[in-house]
């Protein structure tokens, strides 16, 4: 493709401007709440604030915010203005950045790196917001072709960096782009990789499932024809990208010798998803979804596959299942679905994996999990849609949430408690009874509906987000030694923050300030149905009061966890052996706890 055929008809100085200031916007909202500045308050007036900040060199900031609970802020549309010596010839988001980063406590390096990626950010959305659909025409919208119509991380303001891609990556491969693709599939010899999966689902199966007749004969021909034995081989999927970027250089030796044959591409049609590196089959729906690497930075860490977690996945889907099954509760009132990676597939790297303190996005290039689909687990009636989708608003500014109760008949108030009973006692259960907890965060969450009302919530995403309490509690007492190497345990606080910070502080504090701003709706309504929910489980299920003291989802203040200053004052863009972890920066006072009180 030529330069000329590049296509950027979307990019105009309107649309570039709208996007920049939608950062800023962020920026400033979000940066207030993890304390990165701290503003002068100037005045207040039916319950708007007024704030200036001025930077190093004397460039003003003023906007106008409303407080919110969480210690969080709205920071008004439209209200940002900026006082400057000299004309302001830099995009307002990346003006603003180089203000936090002449507080001295960013290096150059981080902050040049960071610029990079809001670039990326702000071309992404830009693109989002001219091909965006109104809310009303995605409420009935497919699950996975909806996923492609959101906007990303809510909190992390740099969230579609994707360092690694270029731009023609970008326009074939984002998931916003939603352009189906086919995956690509390599034999990989028995001596490199290793297949995983529960008892009742062996390798056969699953190939001769995931593969047409016509691909199977063409892929083992083509070993016949180079003199290698198919028994000798695993067929295993893998994105073209990765394969031209990371693949052919890195296990360059393993193709030289034809222990990694490459094999062609499969029939089936795939959507990617939010997460990038998942896809959905949209030939054939009933098909697993798969989850595969790839070496692109973004938001907060690589996106590869962890080797110790890839093997371990179909270990932790039977755990998590084996709880739910003996659980009446869990699986016949909550009605809980589990997405569970059945099978998985890792070839480490010969190298890396014995160089200590190799950077961990090296111990993380090829593998894959195959995760049950969505659409096997919805019954009559019912639509499934992502968490992150109640977040939305399309570009007039419309929230998809509003449509979704205009659609169900229902008040704000009973669709807010339906979708509080729906989401919370299965995460209550699982920590409560179990001392486990999943992320709960918009992407891991997928919401059921029916009839556009809340009915119960499906959880995914195990292999990396699934985490156990250190308590000596009963209930993990039988976890197996491989099982207790991988999962993280966690003390008490740090449990619960799962639920306090990727629950309520990631996604319900945006969705209480939504249904404020644009239903009129209080926040402190919208919290004390939370509250009230947590109250009800807690009064039904008496008998654990020792676990509601141990893991305490309504004490007043819990230490906040801070996703932006990660990147830019505590990681950087070292390339360590771990892969990062929130950073934590003071503490949040507890919008839960706080309802109780206004209401005394």
């Amino acid at each position: 493709m030529g330069i000329c055929e590049t296509p950027l008809h979307m990019l105009t100085g309107e649309a570039w401007k709208a996007a920049d200031l939608q950062l800023a916007t962020k920026m400033i909202q979000e940066f207030m709440y993890e304390g990165i500045f701290t503003p002068k308050l100037l005045s207040e007036t039916d319950a708007v604030q007024s704030y200036e900040w001025k930077d190093q060199t004397g460039t003003i900031y003023r906007f106008k915010a409303e407080k919110r609970l969480f210690d969080s802020f709205y920071v008004l549309p439209g209200s940002i203005e900026v006082q400057t010596i000299e004309q302001l010839d830099r995009p307002l988001s990346l003006s603003f950045l180089q203000s936090i980063q002449q507080e001295g406590k960013m290096t150059g390096s981080t902050a040049g790196h960071l610029v990079k990626e809001y670039y990326n950010t702000i071309l992404a959305d830009i693109h989002l917001n001219k091909s965006s659909k109104r809310s009303g025409e995605l409420i009935d919208m497919d699950y996975a072709e909806l996923e492609g119509e959101m906007k990303g991380h809510p909190w992390i303001t740099y969230n579609k960096g994707r360092i690694g891609f270029g731009y023609d990556d970008y326009v074939n491969y984002a998931p916003e782009q939603k352009n189906r693709l086919q995956l690509s599939w390599i034999a990989v010899h028995k001596k490199i990789g290793t297949f995983h999966s529960v008892k009742e689902l062996k390798y056969d199966t699953l190939i001769q499932q995931e593969l047409d007749e016509r691909s199977l004969q063409s892929f083992a021909e083509k070993l016949k024809v180079m003199g290698l034995n198919k028994k000798d081989y695993y067929f295993m999927p893998i994105h073209a990208w990765q394969w031209q970027n990371v693949i052919v250089t890195m296990y360059s030796m393993e193709i030289a010798n034809k222990e990694i044959v490459p094999l062609g591409e499969g029939q089936d049609s795939y959507l990617p998803q939010q997460s990038i590196r998942t896809f959905v089959n949209v030939s054939h729906k009933e098909k697993y979804h798969v989850k595969l690497p790839m070496s692109i930075l973004n938001t907060l860490v690589y996106r590869g596959l962890p080797s110790e977690r890839t093997v371990i996945a179909p270990e932790v889907t039977a755990f998590m299942k084996d709880i739910l099954e003996k659980d009446l509760f869990l699986k016949e009132e909550c009605r809980l679905g589990l997405l569970g990676e059945v099978a998985a597939m890792n070839v480490s790297h010969r190298t890396f994996m014995n160089l200590e303190g190799a950077p961990y996005q090296y111990l993380e290039m090829l593998g894959v999990v195959w995760r049950e689909s969505i659409y096997q687990q919805l019954e009559a009636g019912e639509q499934a849609i992502t968490l992150a989708a109640l977040l939305h608003l399309d570009h007039e500014g419309m929230p998809y949430v509003t449509k979704l109760i205009e659609k169900s008949g229902l008040s704000t108030e009973m669709w807010v408690k339906t979708l509080a009973h729906s989401i919370l006692p299965p995460l209550l259960h699982y920590l409560y009874q179990y001392g486990t907890v999943f992320s709960p965060h918009g992407q891991n969450t997928v919401l059921v509906l029916k009839e556009y009302q809340p009915a119960r919530i499906i959880m995914k995403d195990f292999v990396d987000d699934v985490n156990i309490s250190d308590q000596p509690l009963d209930e993990l007492e039988d976890l197996s030694p491989e099982l207790k190497k991988v999962l993280r345990s966690e003390a008490p606080e740090g449990l619960t923050q799962f639920i306090l910070t990727g629950l309520f502080i990631c996604h319900f504090r945006y969705l209480s300030n939504i249904l404020q701003t644009h239903q009129q709706f209080s926040e402190y309504e919208f919290w004390n149905i939370i509250r009230e929910e947590i109250l009800a489980y807690q009064h039904r299920f008496s008998h654990l009061e020792d676990r509601f003291r141990l893991f305490d989802l309504l004490k007043p203040t819990f230490k906040k966890l801070a996703l932006n200053r990660n990147r830019m004052f505590d990681y950087g863009y070292e390339d360590g052996e771990d892969r990062p972890h929130a950073s934590e920066y003071g503490i949040v006072r507890n919008a839960l706890n706080k309802v109780a009180v206004q209401k005394i």
